[in-house]
């Protein structure tokens, strides 16, 4: 049980767990301010649902470039150092992105913003990973991914809230310079925490390739289809979702409150049962499972015409199903690579996976004026989570793995890595 894990871990280890759970959290709250605010911004400022999508699709692909730099530079500064760095940046970017004029000068702050998105992932998935053993792995991550709920959860509060007080003009502004709170955690972060022994241990200077060449390769190439194959179905739906509900279902601000506050809730045990399941089921059928019944959900919240209080209930499924395969990455990918280069690993095949699916909001955005926004959604998140099954089924199963602490492997006989500890398979 996650409890039980918390209750015997080092102090150490539990303020790793928060300070992930912590920026993961404040990390969706502004992440997901945008969605919140796109039919919004759309109405106001006349744009198209292209436009929307490209605002969504531009800061995927700074997020992807931001997440592997970071994974790059927690391997190489530590993983405390990075995590600070990249919570400041995106607080700070959200900040701006409320005084942004325009669809121009939002499209750069939107950049901006992703850099630090992606870093935060990359930095504190290695963390908490390198802090938990592998018995209690899956379980923990699922709980720090279920931190996406919990900020997806305050953005929309302070959605209802701002839309219900303030005229439209100015309650998203005020939505985006809220998230100038996350700075605050850098302050805790300062103080409070430092970088996993087994980290300090295998630390080692080694090649930025190092994850393509041949023993790992497998690992970082079916892991980077599946960060795609994940995110793809993922964002496809969630960015449009509240776009979905105003306009397709004709959705008050209220109403759409009130959907994804089921979504969103159903989310939040998805991510938890995501992890359970990965520690007694394996991490690679786990992702498998949730993928397929992603695939069964899709269309009967989309595509068959369900009357309101249908759809609600509809919500509940689809929130948990596509919560469960990003509740499953982490101690997956954690797994896959040794430690002198697991920032690296994690941060470029999560990453990837948000480089190549930017162009699912984009897609659907674009095609939605001739398929329907319902059917745009439906096909290309479809075909994500379909990805995301066979890309699963291409990698190891890797329960059971210990920490490779001494990451020999991984760092290629540099003189500066230490062995691995026997009893811990390599990447396969």
């Amino acid at each position: 049980m996650l409890l039980t894990w918390y209750r015997t871990a080092p102090t150490g280890a539990r303020r790793a767990f928060w300070a992930a759970f912590g920026g993961w959290a404040l990390e969706a709250a502004d992440a997901q301010v945008f969605g919140l605010v796109l039919p919004t911004l759309l109405a106001i400022w006349h744009l198209s649902d292209g436009q929307g999508g490209l605002l969504a699709s531009a800061t995927l692909v700074c997020t992807a470039v931001g997440g592997w730099c970071a994974g790059l530079a927690s391997d190489r500064w530590g993983r405390v150092a990075v995590l600070r760095a990249t919570v400041a940046w995106y607080a700070i970017a959200t900040c701006l992105a409320g005084f942004a004029g325009g669809f121009d000068s939002l499209l750069v702050l939107r950049c901006l913003q992703g850099f630090g998105f992606g870093g935060e992932w990359a930095a504190g998935a290695a963390l908490i990973s390198e802090y938990v053993g592998a018995r209690h792995r899956g379980r923990v991550l699922g709980a720090v991914q279920s931190g996406w709920a919990v900020g997806w959860a305050i953005a929309l509060a302070g959605y209802a809230l701002a839309f219900a007080t303030l005229p439209a003009a100015w309650s998203w502004r005020v939505m985006f310079w809220a998230g100038l709170a996350p700075a605050l955690l850098v302050v805790a972060l300062r103080r409070a925490l430092g970088d996993p022994p087994v980290y300090l241990r295998a630390r080692a200077r080694v090649p930025p390739l190092r994850i393509f060449r041949p023993d790992l390769l497998r690992a970082t190439v079916f892991g980077a289809l599946l960060g795609l194959g994940s995110h793809g179905g993922y964002y496809a739906l969630t960015t449009f979702l509240p776009t979905y509900l105003r306009t397709t279902r004709g959705l008050t601000v209220l109403g759409t409150t009130a959907y994804l506050t089921v979504f969103i809730t159903a989310s939040f045990f998805g991510y938890l049962a995501s992890g359970r399941l990965a520690d007694r089921i394996g991490r690679r059928t786990n992702v498998v499972v949730f993928a397929a019944l992603c695939l069964l959900s899709l269309p009967l919240y989309l595509l068959v015409p369900l009357d309101d209080l249908g759809a609600l209930l509809a919500s509940a499924p689809l929130g948990f199903f596509s919560a469960g395969i990003p509740g499953g990455l982490g101690s997956l990918f954690a797994e896959l690579f040794p430690t002198a280069v697991r920032g690296s690993g994690q941060g470029f095949c999560y990453n990837l996976g948000r480089l190549v699916a930017a162009a699912f909001p984009a897609l659907v955005g674009a095609l939605a004026p001739r398929l329907g926004l319902a059917s745009g959604i439906a096909l290309f998140a479809g075909v994500a989570y379909a990805l995301a099954v066979v890309a699963a089924l291409c990698l190891p199963e890797t329960r059971g793995c210990d920490d490779p602490a001494g990451a020999a492997e991984g760092a290629a006989g540099h003189p500066h890595a230490g062995p691995e500890p026997s009893g811990t398979p390599a990447p396969r």
